[in-house]
């Protein structure tokens, strides 16, 4: 099981991260940290949460803010788009899996 949690948790945290900005105004990748842990309860260190969000904006699902000095973080359309096809296919696994 411990295997499974890890599949679904850490290896796609993009997903989360996807989620967490969903719908939400800019926020600092500190932000996302706080609110993975908060309001999803996921128990990742926090560099790894920060590698995942550069390398999101790196490759377009993320849109990069600068407010005063500091860079905020938000969902891009691509993003968005992404992530609604990645739970298309975790929700056709599952069927295929209760099936």
């Amino acid at each position: 099981m411990r295997r499974v949690r890890r599949k679904l948790t850490v290896e796609i945290l993009w997903l989360y991260v996807a989620k967490a900005l969903l719908g939400s105004k800019p926020v600092k990748a500190y932000d996302i940290v706080k609110i993975l842990k908060s309001e999803m309860g996921l128990k990742v260190s926090t560099i790894t949460i920060y590698s995942v969000v550069y390398r999101m904006a790196g490759e377009g699902l993320l849109e990069t803010v600068k407010v005063g000095g500091e860079t905020l973080y938000k969902l891009s359309e691509r993003g968005r788009i992404e992530f609604e096809k990645a739970v298309k296919f975790i929700e056709s696994v599952i069927q295929v899996l209760k099936s």
